[in-house]
């Protein structure tokens, strides 16, 4: 593990109803445009503060991949599936550049408030074009570099929106686009064309 991966014995943070006010789910699948009966990899799903959300957009015929590399974290998704109703998640211990999901198998690659965190961002933006179907959506939430959160990363740790499109850009991605979410978070997504 490196320096800048969130660590598993603060997960009751990402869990703080605080989050909801400056980073809400809703508005986050709102921009993403996730539809019934998709299927998401939800990469660095953390607690699962996306995962659940995500789960109910897609509905009873889509499908959610949880994928964190801690067990931890899983640990906490695990939990909370057990008070709830969730039948269309299923969680892999796994990391970004190695998912072992299918190829062609996803609509969407989502990777939320992880992006600073990865060292290899190229084997990941090969990793999401592998597992994303013809027209799928690579999409990356992230923090910006021009507020300051008190709780986010440093600002030495985040990378830029225009970083972020210039890697995917690179990698492939077709007609990226990006967009300011919630009060500290910018979302980059493109689509996968060969």
């Amino acid at each position: 593990m490196h320096d800048k991966r969130f660590p598993a014995s603060q997960a009751e943070r990402l869990d703080n109803p605080e989050r909801l006010l400056w980073l809400p789910p809703a508005d986050v699948i709102d921009a993403l445009g996730v539809q019934p009966g998709q299927v998401i990899a939800d990469v660095g799903a953390g607690t699962g503060y996306f995962t659940l959300p995500l789960s109910r957009a897609v509905g009873a015929d889509g499908k959610v991949y949880a994928i964190d590399g801690q067990q931890e974290m899983l640990a906490w998704i695990e939990r909370k599936l057990h008070m709830t109703e969730f039948h269309n998640i299923e969680m892999l211990h796994a990391e970004a550049s190695d998912t072992s999901l299918p190829a062609a198998s996803c609509d969407f690659f989502f990777l939320a408030n992880l992006w600073h965190e990865i060292e290899d961002r190229a084997a990941v933006l090969a990793e999401a074009l592998r597992t994303l179907k013809q027209g799928g959506q690579l999409a990356i939430l992230d923090w910006r570099t021009d507020v300051e959160r008190i709780g986010g990363p440093p600002l030495e740790h985040r990378i830029s929106s225009g970083e972020a499109l210039r890697e995917m850009l690179i990698a492939g991605f077709a007609e990226p686009a990006v967009t300011e979410v919630g009060l500290y978070s910018w979302l980059v997504q493109g689509e996968k064309m060969r």
